[in-house]
């Protein structure tokens, strides 16, 4: 896939570590320009960008709370900007608040609530103007595992992600004739900081691993290059649960 994405701009939110970081780093791979947007970690995510100009890529750092409305304008403002019309997004961004029945509050799903699922709707709604003057666009959501299974964060990360699904297939039926494509999706007990002092959870996965977010990033450039497919989630579970 080398140089299939060359004159092509990609926003990847959350992109500063983990699946995020992967996907940046694919997504440049292939020749796309790459901004990457955190919100705290911005010496990674510096870090991240010289790593891909040092490869010949071109990458810009914007931080940016992706659930306010207010910084998701002046993000995408700033990219376009920096880079130009914003042509793929990945929204990435999430926070994982592990709770029980008994002890998740209101506070803890409102906050899920709004940076898991909200974050989506406000890039989607903000890229879309650009994407559609050019006729083309690719937008994938990172979903989770817990979506369609039971997960071991909780009920309120269950329904973030089960919603950004539900985006998911809304977008993609309705923007189908407009050249942009929306995909999800759906890793399960991924190796990266979320899963860091749980080894106990690798019994859980038949593949007798973690999967790693190269992998992740692997199944976004499917998507991300494929014109055809649109509306649908790709697990990666290890064989624990089949679509």
């Amino acid at each position: 896939m080398s140089d299939s994405l060359k004159g092509r701009v990609a926003l990847v939110t959350g992109g500063s570590r983990g699946i995020g970081a992967a996907v940046c780093r694919a997504l440049a791979a292939s020749g796309a320009a790459v901004a990457i947007n955190c919100r705290e970690q911005i010496g990674q995510a510096e870090k991240l960008a010289g790593e891909i100009a040092e490869h010949g890529g071109r990458a810009i750092v914007v931080a940016a709370d992706v659930s306010q409305r207010n910084a998701v304008a002046n993000l995408v403002e700033r990219v376009t900007a920096g880079l130009g019309p914003i042509d793929i997004l990945i929204n990435n961004a999430g926070i994982a608040i592990t709770r029980g029945v008994d002890d998740l509050t209101e506070d803890d799903f409102d906050r899920t609530i709004l940076v898991n699922l909200k974050s989506a709707f406000l890039c989607t709604q903000a890229v879309l103007p650009s994407m559609r003057a050019r006729t083309w666009g690719r937008i994938v959501n990172i979903s989770s595992g817990a979506a369609r299974g039971a997960g071991s964060i909780g009920p309120h990360y269950n329904a973030s992600k089960a919603g950004m699904e539900g985006l998911t297939r809304g977008y993609a039926a309705r923007l189908v004739k407009e050249g942009i494509t929306v995909n999800a999706v759906a890793p399960s007990l991924i190796e990266t900081d979320m899963m860091s002092g749980q080894p106990a959870l690798v019994s859980r996965i038949p593949l007798g691993r973690f999967g790693t977010a190269d992998e992740v990033a692997k199944a976004v450039m499917l998507l991300v290059d494929n014109a055809y497919m649109t509306g649908q989630t790709i697990a990666l579970s290890g064989g624990m649960a089949f679509n």
